[in-house]
């Protein structure tokens, strides 16, 4: 009885139509299921490194600021990230182990 059914329904012209189309829609076309479901991933990646990006470059400019504010502040970060000093000091390095 089952097998009777199923056999109607592969010669029934509706039903093979619509397994194809839903087969076209879901893995072949380019606007498919699977493509837009790729697609909205790696547009939320993206959103998110935009999100990171737009943090950093507040901070920057944060720091940008304060550098140009404060002759200090720069000296300081120039003697502790580049390693630079004055002509008349000698500098330590330290290791600990």
């Amino acid at each position: 009885m089952v097998v009777q059914k199923f056999r109607y329904l592969l010669k029934n012209f509706y039903f093979i139509f619509f397994i194809s189309f839903l087969i076209w829609m879901i893995i072949i076309d380019s606007n498919g299921f699977l493509n837009r479901f790729r697609l909205s991933q790696k547009l939320d990646e993206l959103r998110t490194e935009k999100e990171f990006y737009v943090q950093e470059i507040d901070k920057v400019t944060i720091d940008k600021e304060k550098f140009e504010s404060n002759e200090e502040i720069l000296e300081k970060y120039a003697r502790e990230e580049y390693l630079m000093k004055k002509e008349s000091e000698d500098i330590f390095y330290v290791k600990q182990e």
